[in-house]
């Protein structure tokens, strides 16, 4: 019988589909209900309307992909919320709706998304959903305060009702953004929300802070504000677009280098990005921290980088075959090639230690997590390879757990024999 990969369970990718779905289809009658309302009351300050649009539809086009495959548009989001929290234009006092500002962010979002469309780029339709959502919150509860006077003429009354306002917009974009992850991922509410929130805490403040200061600024220097106050973002976007794309292609070497077995024929093909992904998978099925997930796929990467040194390749590249000794020195090795580049020391860490049984005897210190998933992750590709029969997967499970009570963690195999029952070793 032809062996065959594991499939994934139609319901996880049901959930984040109907998921998604939902939150665009909402987004969606949001606006089509604030453009009719806008419609029909009458668009207040045109000009103002289509400069606040066109800075929208500016910071659309200039979206990035933050690590993580996050996508965020801070100029983009300052521009609406600035437009959300504007009290006055010169002396004219801004009495536009929060259905006009739910309108026109709407659509100067989409403006800014059909060149991304035109050449083929998805639309990334939930991420804009969850923007706008976030801005309607604050138009929601700002412009009807603001349209009736009830905030004050000072700033020092202004202030704190601006900031607790862009602190709402950023909450309401991290839960929906971490909700949309826990169900695309499987990981766990808590830790993805904290992962959010700890990622787009730098950004948040950055773009909180432009609006407000747009919305303060309009009041002396008119629309020119928005140009004068968005620079400062554009350097800030310039400089996170060089960081995640040196981050990619960080994890692009990390992963050329990782092939070097392949190559060299010491491993399986394939074996290190299977481990990889499965060693990142129960990361995520025991909580982990995105920080500590990416030191984990880097170290499972190059956990057998080490095997360079043998003079001949083990069969099959499966050191879970090999007496303890070899394990070990093989893994010493790695470790002493990955600390060569001075900025892996925790990598090299959790490499070297990851030969190292779950419970040491004596007094010995116990391996990092992240060592312990390793080891368990390597043996189990090392038993079923890349095309596995699910009773061959239950089968190496089964006998990762006989060696629970000295060489794996208990917590780490039964989060792997959980991703295995529910078939989500995709692509190992």
């Amino acid at each position: 019988m032809a062996a065959r990969r594991y499939e994934p369970r139609g319901f996880p990718r049901q959930v984040l589909d109907s998921g998604q779905s939902l939150l665009v289809v909402f987004a969606g009658l949001l606006l089509i209900a604030a453009v009719a309302q806008t419609a029909v009351a009458g668009v207040k300050d045109v000009r103002a309307a289509v400069a606040f649009g066109a800075l929208i539809a500016f910071g659309e086009l200039l979206r990035l992909t933050m690590p993580g495959d996050r996508e965020t548009a801070p100029i983009a989001m300052a521009g609406a919320l600035a437009y959300a929290l504007l009290l006055r234009i010169g002396n004219d006092p801004a009495r536009q709706s929060a259905q006009q500002v739910i309108a026109v962010t709407a659509i100067g979002m989409i403006i800014g998304a059909l060149p991304h469309l035109a050449v083929g780029r998805p639309a990334r339709l939930p991420a804009m959903a969850a923007r706008l959502l976030a801005v309607a919150c604050v138009a929601a509860i700002f412009r009807p305060l603001a349209n009736a006077s009830l905030i004050g003429s000072r700033w020092w009354s202004e202030l704190p009702v601006m900031v607790s306002l862009v602190i709402v917009a950023w909450l309401v974009e991290a839960v929906i953004a971490a909700l949309i992850r826990t169900d695309a991922l499987r990981a766990r509410f808590g830790v993805t929300l904290l992962d959010e929130l700890r990622v787009q805490l730098p950004l948040g403040a950055a773009v909180g802070a432009s609006a407000i200061l747009i919305a303060f600024a309009a009041e002396i220097m008119g629309l020119w504000a928005v140009a004068v106050f968005t620079a400062p973002l554009l350097v800030t976007q310039v400089a996170l677009r060089r960081y995640a794309g040196i981050r990619a292609t960080y994890l692009q070497t990390v992963r050329a280098l990782a092939r070097v077995t392949e190559i060299g024929g010491y491993v399986e093909a394939g074996h290190s990005a299977r481990v990889s992904r499965l060693s990142v998978a129960i990361g995520r099925e025991l909580g982990m921290p995105e920080p500590q997930l990416l030191e984990l796929e880097y170290a499972a990467l190059m956990h057998d980088i080490g095997q360079l040194s043998l003079r001949d390749p083990i069969p099959g590249g499966a050191t879970v075959l090999v007496v303890r000794e070899e394990q070990r020195r093989i893994a010493e090795y790695g470790a002493e090639v990955i600390e060569q580049a001075g900025v892996l020391d925790a990598v090299a860490d959790i490499v070297r230690r990851q030969s190292d049984p779950c419970r040491p005897a004596g007094r010995g210190q116990e391996p990092p997590l992240s060592s312990r998933i390793i080891r368990a992750a390597n043996a189990f590709d090392d038993l079923v390879g890349s095309s596995v029969e699910p009773s061959r997967a239950a089968a190496a499970v089964q006998r990762l757990r006989l060696d629970t009570a000295s060489e794996y963690d208990p917590r780490v195999v039964e989060a792997l024999s959980r991703l295995v029952s529910r078939r989500s070793v995709l692509g190992l």
